[in-house]
C-alpha cells in the first residue's frame, strides 16, 4: 500500500486523530480544542496517510533535541492495524535526523507492547520510578 509521511495536519487530519483517540482507553478523553493545543505544543509529529491523505497512523515527539526526548501517541487506525505501520512510525521517529543525536529517548507503553518497541533497541529495564502528578 502507497503512503506518505507528513508532519503537520490538515483540519480533516485532526479530526480523524481525534475520532483514532476516541476508540482507545489512554485517550477517549480529548477532545478537537485540546488535540489543536496538543499538536502545537508538540516538537515532531509524524503521520501517515493514504495517496487520498487519509491519516492512517500517527505519533509525536517531546524534545530538547539534545538528551531527552519522549514518544507519545503511537496510534494505527484499527483497519490498518497488523501491517506494519506501527513498524514504519517508529522507523521514522529512530531515524528522524533531529533525533538522531539525542541521548535518551522514553516511550510509555503496555506490558503486551514491550516486545514491539524491543525490536528499535528501546528496554523495560530502567533504574527510576515514574512518578505522576494529576490535575
Amino acid at each position: 500500500m502507497n503512503y506518505q509521511v507528513i508532519n503537520q495536519l490538515n483540519e480533516t487530519q485532526i479530526s480523524e486523530l481525534v475520532e483514532l483517540y476516541k476508540n482507545e482507553f489512554w485517550s477517549h478523553n480529548r477532545t478537537y480544542q485540546g488535540v489543536i493545543k496538543m499538536l502545537a505544543a508538540s516538537d515532531i509529529i509524524i503521520a501517515l496517510v493514504t495517496e487520498q491523505k487519509e491519516l492512517i497512523g500517527f505519533c509525536r515527539i517531546l524534545t530538547d533535541f539534545v538528551y531527552r526526548g519522549v514518544i507519545y501517541d503511537v496510534i494505527v487506525k484499527p483497519s490498518y492495524r497488523k501491517i506494519g505501520f506501527g513498524a514504519k512510525l517508529l522507523d521514522e521517529v529512530v531515524n528522524h535526523p533531529q533525533l538522531k543525536e539525542v541521548e535518551n529517548i522514553a516511550l510509555f507503553c503496555l506490558p503486551e507492547m514491550i516486545p514491539f518497541y524491543q525490536r528499535w533497541g528501546f528496554t523495560d529495564v530502567v533504574k527510576l520510578e515514574l512518578m505522576y502528578r494529576y490535575q
